[in-house]
């Protein structure tokens, strides 16, 4: 993803963060790393693709989130597709298996597909390849976006976990803290003046992941602490939970090699939470694995 997507991607968070409506001394701000061009042009894309609208009260401009457009069943649509189509909806951004949509429906096999396959014809519902089972598809409604435990997230690329992505992140990580560090020994200020200033927010190392541009979709702060804590499973860093309660990371110098679990591909995936002995990510398909016990 391009940076003016990911520019657009952090202000419509922070507007949907303010129901009300956000000013721009709001997204100013909350968003201060943003040039006044990025941040112009990015509020413009969000009005032309109809993500946001913008409202005027008293002498202020305030940006608003809209909701995204809801699938309308038509009103000539028979009994059946009213049935599918509201045990699709109940399953939400996680979607729902044929297999459920079939003992709710009661339908046979041959009325449900067909019934599936008109109503993916009108765009009303879409089927979408699961990461916990590649070879089976799950149904949600047309405007959703697929829940992370269906994608598998930014790791995952055609249902294909990125392991070379999750290697250069974390290089990438590292070598950011490492930087932070090195500059606080520089200075000189004692121990404990040191050990503060070598420490990083998951928004600072946010900030120069999206700087540095090496990755090609966009990654919330979120995905970026999955990829810190497998920098902390290596052993090559520390996790200290500070006064407001959040997390900032340390590069630390070990005098210990890490422990097996840590060597090991289980000790650094940031999907182990999918895997299961079923599935796409699984131990018996995983060639890390493999090559880990050659």
């Amino acid at each position: 993803m391009s940076n003016g997507d990911d520019v657009s991607h952090q202000l419509l968070a922070l507007i949907q963060s303010i129901p009300a409506g956000a000013s721009n001394d709001d997204l100013l701000k909350g968003l201060p790393d943003i040039t006044p061009e990025s941040h112009l042009a990015g509020l413009n894309k969000l009005l032309q693709q109809g993500t946001i609208e913008l409202l005027k009260k008293g002498e202020k401009l305030y940006y608003r989130s809209k909701e995204p457009k809801k699938s309308v069943l038509p009103k000539d649509a028979d009994n059946e597709e009213k049935i599918v189509y509201g045990i699709i909806e109940e399953g939400g951004n996680k979607g729902i298996w044929i297999r459920d949509i079939r003992l709710q429906s009661n339908l046979n096999m041959t009325q449900l597909n067909k019934i599936l396959k008109n109503l993916e014809t009108k765009k009303l519902i879409k089927a979408v390849k699961s990461v916990n089972a590649s070879k089976k598809k799950v149904y949600m409604l047309y405007n959703l976006e697929p829940d992370r435990s269906v994608s598998g997230g930014a790791w995952y690329q055609d249902q294909d976990f990125e392991a070379e992505f999750v290697d250069v992140l974390n290089q990438q990580c590292l070598r950011f803290l490492q930087e932070k560090r090195k500059k606080a020994e520089e200075r000189r200020d004692g121990p404990l003046a040191v050990r503060q200033l070598s420490c990083c927010s998951v928004k600072e190392v946010h900030k120069y992941i999206s700087d540095v541009g090496i990755s090609k979709v966009n990654l919330d702060e979120d995905d970026l602490e999955t990829i810190l804590k497998t920098v902390v499973y290596d052993g090559k860093a520390e996790r200290i939970l500070v006064s407001d309660g959040a997390y900032v990371y340390r590069a630390i110098e070990s005098p210990l090699p890490p422990a097996g679990l840590i060597q090991m591909p289980c000790g650094r995936c940031p999907v182990i939470k999918n895997c299961s002995k079923i599935g796409a990510v699984t131990p018996v398909k995983c060639q890390y694995m493999k090559d880990w016990l050659d």
